[in-house]
């Protein structure tokens, strides 16, 4: 982008790695529609420098910034304050900027609500699947229950970490409920809505998947696959399921939606352009690298 001036203003996202960042593209694309002097940047912070650089960037007069792996948790006790919401999923993925500080807020929930409230898709008392219990499963569940889903599955492989999972996930929906891998084809035919939080899909290993074909053929058609992965687009689980006549939402649209709430956020102006925001991202996933770059990483 050209025009920097003595009056742009930063922002970033901080992260380590962050060079694989889809966001400056997607961000300084809406930021361009906005018509703002603002310029969005990745920003390689090691986890020792986070609270020097938070410090420093609030003292350039930053106007917000967004924070990845590895600081969506150690970033919550250098802040001025955190979002009841950011408070409830136990992370912090967007920054605020205070008079003497900054205000951590999540917008990973939105982010993943986003595509299918674009599409109209209603799943008020549906059944909702969500594979795997780390960090992104927590904005999935919480996600599932604003939608208004009314029994909300979780499925693990490992039953202890799954029920530590469940334990910390009733703070964010009612009564979710554990599914062992292993019971995965007991629940598939009830379910309206089936979200990978896992890795399994993501490049290099691109021919993986989650759920194995016999699986896939359980879920009724027009059930909705949702994967956030977006590298590679689509990924193995989204064709196959499409192949099967069901509704699929990929990663890309996730990022993009917790992009433009950020972007809201910072600017006040309800109008971010997420079509926009998609094109450009895409247009740079599918474009061959120039430089060196780190592997790509779901968004968490």
């Amino acid at each position: 982008m050209t025009g920097i001036r003595g009056s742009t203003k930063l922002l970033a996202v901080l992260g380590d790695p962050v060079g694989h960042s889809l966001s400056p593209v997607l961000q300084n694309a809406a930021i361009r529609k906005l018509g703002l002097d603002w310029r969005y940047m990745a920003l390689p912070v090691a986890a020792a420098a986070l609270p020097v650089a938070l410090e420093g960037l609030h003292a350039l007069g930053a106007v917000g910034l967004n924070v990845t792996i590895p600081h969506k948790q150690a970033v919550m006790p250098l802040l001025q304050a955190v979002t009841p919401l950011a408070q409830r999923l136990g992370a912090v993925n967007t920054l605020l900027r205070q008079p003497h500080g900054w205000t951590g807020d999540n917008t990973d929930m939105v982010g993943f609500m986003a595509p299918l409230q674009r599409q109209g898709v209603d799943l008020r008392n549906t059944t909702a699947l969500v594979l795997g219990g780390g960090g992104s499963a927590r904005a999935v569940v919480a996600g599932c229950s604003a939608l208004g889903c009314g029994r909300i599955l979780v499925a693990g492989r490992h039953s202890q970490r799954l029920e530590r999972f469940l334990a910390d996930a009733r703070r964010l929906a009612d009564h979710p409920e554990g599914v062992p891998w292993s019971g995965l084809d007991a629940v598939l035919a009830s379910v309206e809505l089936v979200v990978n939080t896992t890795p399994v899909g993501m490049s290099p290993a691109a021919n993986a998947c989650p759920l194995t074909p016999p699986q896939l053929d359980r879920l009724r058609p027009h059930t909705w696959v949702y994967d956030i992965i977006y590298t590679p687009r689509p990924t193995t689980l989204l064709r196959q399921a499409r192949a099967r006549g069901c509704a699929t939402v990929d990663g890309l649209a996730m990022l993009v939606g917790q992009g433009a709430a950020a972007l809201r956020r910072w600017s006040g102006r309800p109008e971010v352009d997420e079509d926009a925001m998609l094109t450009a991202a895409s247009a740079a996933l599918t474009a061959p690298p120039q430089f060196p770059t780190e592997p790509r990483d779901a968004p968490a």
